[in-house]
């Protein structure tokens, strides 16, 4: 018996959950054993399909807190040798 659209949909809202809950570490980790399932050719058509979509889901996420670490980071601005306070490493 086939999914039904609403099955699928409920679906990809859990694996989207699953992956906004994971560590920067772990979603890059399960990312580079994507890439290299797809790789190797090994995988079949169907399930290369869908492991592909879970790397773009897994991307974006890494990219998303990556971009958040980078906003949050600072450097130390001195004067005379002492710290005086911070500003954006990357001022725009």
């Amino acid at each position: 018996m086939a999914d039904s659209p609403l099955d699928d949909s409920k679906a990809k809202e859990i694996a989207a959950n699953e992956i906004k809950a994971m560590s920067f570490e772990t979603a890059l980790k399960e990312l580079e054993g994507i890439v290299g399932k797809l790789e190797s050719g090994q995988a079949p058509l169907a399930e290369s399909i869908a492991i592909y979509e879970r790397g773009e889901a897994l991307k974006a996420h890494c990219e998303a807190l990556l971009k958040a670490a980078e906003m949050r980071i600072e450097k130390i601005t001195l004067r005379g040798g002492q710290p005086v306070g911070t500003e954006p490493l990357d001022p725009q």
